[in-house]
């Protein structure tokens, strides 16, 4: 997957994260930290070895497991990036 993909990708699920509304506590939290993993993803694009995505992985299955009943749409972009981004080796 080439860079300009995986970053259509970010921004539209930070997009989505934008507009998800009626959340628990937990649920907001978790799309707070997306945001700024996606942002910080987002800086560094192209910038190999700065940081750790790690926690970015381990925060999409766990939206992918919270949201799954509730927001299918986001659901499926936090699979798909998810997938890209293991994909890249990420």
């Amino acid at each position: 997957m080439n860079d300009n993909r995986l970053r259509d990708l970010l921004i539209g699920l930070h997009d989505e994260l934008q507009n998800v509304e009626s959340l628990d506590e937990k649920g907001r939290a978790l799309l707070r930290d997306l945001d700024g993993d996606i942002r910080d993803l987002l800086e560094r694009s192209g910038d190999e070895g700065s940081g750790s995505t790690e926690s970015i992985l381990g925060r999409l299955q766990s939206g992918i497991d919270h949201f799954e009943i509730t927001h299918p749409k986001l659901v499926t972009l936090l699979s798909e990036m998810l997938n890209a981004l293991s994909n890249a080796g990420i």
